[in-house]
């Protein structure tokens, strides 16, 4: 390969080793980890922007560098409503929408899924609290939640805004 770094990622390409490709987040390029340049910005609409990159040689890499191609730490609010703060902005990102901190706080106009916090948090609370027979398909948390506590109080805390998520609300969420 070339002596050139560009010419190398050049190469990569002809030969089929790299591929280019568009992510939806600045991740720096696979084919030179240790570069603190980012990909290129382009303009998909004024709401969206897309990112250019060299990926990961084709038919490998190693498990960690795939990790790092599926994963990204989002930075959340915190205050209280992190973990379902979390949750959602994950569901989002998934649905190709990027929320920022007010459209965490607020409804914002995404109806498939939940949009704030707060929403999936009474959600949670709906399944554990009002719904005998849905309740009983999430055995897990209410073991998880009863060795802590009553059902009683629980579904008591949970209903405040400042409620910290956990395992029982992990489960509930993400089955």
């Amino acid at each position: 390969m070339a002596d050139n770094p560009t010419e190398g990622i050049l190469e990569q390409l002809r030969l089929g080793v790299a591929k280019f490709e568009l992510v939806s987040s600045p991740v720096a390029s696979i084919s030179n980890p240790n570069s603190q340049t980012f990909p290129t910005a382009f303009h998909r609409d004024s709401n969206n922007l897309f990112f250019a990159r060299i990926g990961p040689p084709l038919g490998g890499g190693s498990p960690a560098m795939k990790k790092v191609e599926r994963y990204s730490v989002q930075r959340v609010t915190g205050d209280g409503r992190c973990l379902f703060r979390a949750l959602v902005k994950g569901m989002a990102l998934n649905k190709g929408i990027t929320l920022n901190s007010r459209d965490e706080r607020e409804d914002a106009a995404f109806p498939l899924f939940f949009t704030n916090a707060d929403d999936l948090r009474m959600a949670v609370k709906e399944v554990i609290c009002d719904s005998g027979s849905e309740r009983r398909q999430y055995e897990e948390a209410l073991i998880a939640i009863t060795i802590d506590e009553s059902l009683k109080r629980y579904c008591q805390r949970i209903g405040r805004s400042d409620f910290w998520g956990g395992e029982s609300e992990l489960l509930v969420s993400t089955c």
